[in-house]
């Protein structure tokens, strides 16, 4: 259990000094989000358990009176008081304290499970709403820049080297960017809801969204070893409390031992005189409860044994399945990589080319759709080196979650 304690009090990381305020916002979402809660209380509901078991069965007290009176030799019995108690089998009370004590660790590494994918979420989430934001700042730039081409456009219509067809395209164009700025705006909210809603508080509030994430020079590389993720240490947990269930099954096939004690109230013979006259009798008792008919137990073993099993090969099933993740994110994140350098590359083009666009001005010459085919580009390899950004850190989110 330390290596779980271990895991889930590792630092989720992120390869960006500035992750700061992620890291505030994901102990937010620990502390506050209710199926973290409902979690806790299930672990400590079965916590409590461990005591519930550590008891022995009833014991039975019985009291009768005599209502027609049997003649002993030393007189008629008016009364009895009986107390029996029935004890289990040798280590069966431990057998069961063990066997509530390897659920109670299933439901701690299910804790662990937990936390780790809130953590994912709320990291993925605050990444989407980043690249959401940064499009916002380049739409908001390339209107701009929209408006500048504009006034140019204006001046050349009004010495005859450009025509109002050119206004008007530049013009659509700065509404088509405006709209999408809009559109944008919506998924922001949407996202923001989302996000406050993983930290459990008002689906309106602020969220402070760091102004530039970069993609570091080198990867961070977090360990492939998946046999310590909380995913696959609870089939190692269940896989013990099978077998400790095998055993308190063993002990609970094992006969039962019962002591008790009789008191019979006996009245005195009035037409005799002698020493044990009205003598009460006392008898203790020592009984045993054995399982002859024992196919249930045997029953039990073959479960048992069918169910460790099937607990493998679910953990085997679900070992690959991590394996397939993250190859996949190491793949998704180099792909990230190479992504936005290519957009590097394009984008240094396409403002090369609009430089010379503008350069022909001062020639006194311009083409309006020359202007607006690189700004598209522009516009097209900013938005991508964003998603490459995002995309980026999205893999790095899962990397963490599943290599550390």
């Amino acid at each position: 259990m330390k290596k779980v304690l271990y895991i889930i009090n590792l630092f989720f990381l992120v390869p960006s000094i500035n992750a700061q305020e992620l890291e505030t916002y994901i102990q937010e979402a620990l502390m506050n989000n209710p199926e973290i809660q409902a979690f806790e209380l299930r672990y400590n509901i079965s916590s409590e358990k461990e005591n519930e078991v550590n008891t022995i069965a009833n014991t039975e007290i019985g009291a009768a009176y005599f209502v027609s009176n049997p003649e002993t030799r030393t007189g008629p019995q008016e009364f009895k008081v009986s107390v029996k108690q029935m004890i289990p089998w040798f280590g069966t009370i431990t057998a069961r304290e063990n066997y509530a004590s390897s659920l109670t660790d299933v439901q701690f590494v299910e804790l662990a499970i937990i936390k780790r994918k809130l953590k994912l979420a709320v990291a993925q989430a605050y990444y989407k709403l980043y690249a959401i934001r940064k499009k916002q700042d380049v739409l908001d730039k390339n209107i701009d820049l929209l408006n500048t081409y504009e006034r140019l456009a204006i001046t050349s219509v009004e010495v005859g080297k450009a025509t109002a067809v050119d206004v008007l395209r530049l013009q659509i164009r700065q509404n088509e960017l405006q709209q999408r700025k809009e559109v944008l705006e919506q998924d922001f909210l949407a996202e923001q809801s989302l996000f406050n809603n993983l930290l459990n508080r008002g689906e309106s509030i602020k969220i402070e969204i760091i102004n530039s994430l970069e993609i570091p020079v080198e990867d961070f590389e977090a360990q492939e070893e998946l046999n310590l993720h909380p995913e696959l240490l609870k089939f190692d947990k269940l896989y013990e409390s099978v077998a400790k269930s095998e055993l308190l099954n063993q002990k609970e096939s094992s006969p039962s031992i019962g002591f008790g004690l009789d008191y019979i109230g006996v009245s005195q013979r009035p037409d005799m005189s002698f020493s044990d006259n009205g003598k009460d009798i006392l008898m203790p008792m020592v009984t045993l409860s054995i399982p002859i008919f024992n196919s249930k137990f045997k029953s039990r073993t073959k479960q048992n044994k069918l169910k460790q099993q099937e607990v493998l090969a679910i953990k085997d099933d679900k070992k690959n399945k991590l394996k397939t993740l993250l190859s996949m994110a190491f793949n998704n994140r180099i792909s990230s990589r190479i992504s936005f350098d290519t957009q590097t590359k394009n984008l240094k083009q396409a403002n090369d080319a609009e430089r010379i666009l503008v350069k022909t001005y001062e020639t006194g010459t311009i083409n309006f759709n020359d202007v607006l085919d690189v700004q598209e580009l522009q516009l097209k390899f900013q938005i991508n080196q964003i998603n490459s950004v995002k995309d980026y850190y999205l893999q790095t989110a899962i990397i963490n979650y599943l290599g550390n």
